[in-house]
């Protein structure tokens, strides 16, 4: 999930349809805003991991409340889950993104920031843009699911 923006509605939503499909890790790719989302972030039946997108000012706050959850947010996030290498950046510059993704050093690259739901894939590598939880510029909540036995994502409206 990405670009929540302080919508507690979108990430209850959000949170609803992570629970329900029985979800093992929620990756937030920036721009939660607020410390006072995590209220609903807590009702997670899962882990969470993160990053800081450009509109996540409040840093310090963030990761006091999230800490609770074992959650620390970072500028990037690389971690191998279940023998899969992911990349995780909010996308603020897409220099970055285009580094990411050509340096073949990771499955999969979650990004975010420009709100734009997608999945594309270059070579080896799988890129997730699970779009706007929301809905502020495109008026849809959306998510992402990834699957890490064909290494396929697809989005789901919330």
């Amino acid at each position: 999930m990405s670009d929540s923006h302080d919508d507690l509605e979108g990430i209850r939503m959000a949170v609803e349809f992570f629970n329900t499909k029985k979800t093992s890790l929620v990756v937030h790719a920036g721009d939660i805003i607020s410390p006072f989302t995590f209220k609903e972030f807590r009702k997670l039946g899962c882990s969470l991991r993160g990053v800081f997108g450009n509109n996540d000012g409040e840093r310090k706050g963030l990761n006091e409340k999230f800490s609770v959850l074992d959650m620390e947010f970072r500028d990037i996030l690389e971690m191998e889950y279940d023998n899969v290498k992911v990349c995780v950046y909010h996308g603020t510059y897409e220099e970055i993104v285009h580094a990411l993704v050509e340096s073949g050093r990771y499955d999969v690259v979650v990004r975010g920031h420009n709100h734009k739901a997608e999945v594309w894939r270059k070579e080896k590598t799988l890129v997730v843009n699970p779009g706007e939880v929301c809905g502020y510029l495109t008026g849809r909540k959306t998510v992402a699911l990834l699957d890490l036995e064909d290494l396929s994502a697809t989005i789901y409206e919330v």
